[in-house]
């Protein structure tokens, strides 16, 4: 790894700490010794990089620094590019439409001896083995999400008996043959996952529900938990 690479690296790995990284699980996240990241950390802050460090304790990079843009290793673009290409090839029109747009616009902003990762990469998504055709439009379902409103929506179970449902969103997912909308069931009072593809109909209702998105989603984590049999903390 070039130094130039490595100074990047230590940087990236305090940024996505939420603790002190301590001298020793840097080198050895870096293959290289504790000397040479003492050396690497002194160069950051005197190039005024806000790391702060204590012996002991280890290193914490300011919150409030922030990185020229797409300054991205030859890695993280072509996992950043991968994962455009599977949703342009996955997502409703919108998001498809947003992830051409997206990798278009990170080709003309790195810098040229990038581009060919993204033009020759090394792993290619794979073609979609189904087209998604639902009851349930994609595009304004996001919107709901992220305004926290409900929907009412007309569900056929997997034994064809209908039932009507007032539910609140909170992420649709996508599996490789069917999308799945997860949200809060009124009905059930409790988390359902519902497979887009059995939503007869589906009416969105000009109804926010109670507390914000953020609690719902953190109640549908510890529901996905408890579902797999993770402890909870």
């Amino acid at each position: 790894m070039r130094r130039s690479d490595r100074l990047f690296q230590i940087i990236q790995i305090l940024r996505r700490s939420s603790r002190p990284v301590t001298a020793t699980a840097l080198a050895d996240e870096l293959e290289v010794s504790k000397r040479s990241v003492y050396r690497d950390v002194a160069d950051l802050i005197g190039q005024r990089v806000p790391i702060r460090g204590e012996a002991g304790m280890g290193y914490v990079l300011d919150r409030d620094y922030d990185m020229p843009p797409l300054m991205l290793t030859p890695d993280e673009l072509e996992a950043a590019v991968l994962g455009a290409l599977w949703v342009a090839q996955r997502g409703d029109p919108a998001l498809s439409s947003a992830a051409k747009d997206l990798i278009a616009k990170i080709t003309a902003a790195v810098p040229e001896r990038l581009r060919p990762f993204i033009d020759e990469p090394t792993t290619g998504a794979p073609p979609p083995q189904v087209r998604f055709h639902d009851g349930l439009d994609a595009v304004r379902t996001r919107d709901w999400i992220r305004n926290a409103k409900k929907i009412r929506i007309r569900y056929r179970d997997e034994h064809a008996r209908e039932s009507e449902r007032t539910v609140w969103p909170v992420i649709i997912g996508y599996a490789e043959t069917v999308r799945l909308l997860a949200a809060w069931c009124e009905l059930r009072q409790d988390f359902r996952h519902f497979r887009t593809d059995r939503i007869v109909s589906a009416e969105f209702l000009d109804e926010r529900y109670e507390g914000r998105r953020s609690e719902l989603m953190t109640r549908w984590k510890r529901y996905l938990k408890r579902a797999r049999g993770v402890e909870l903390p």
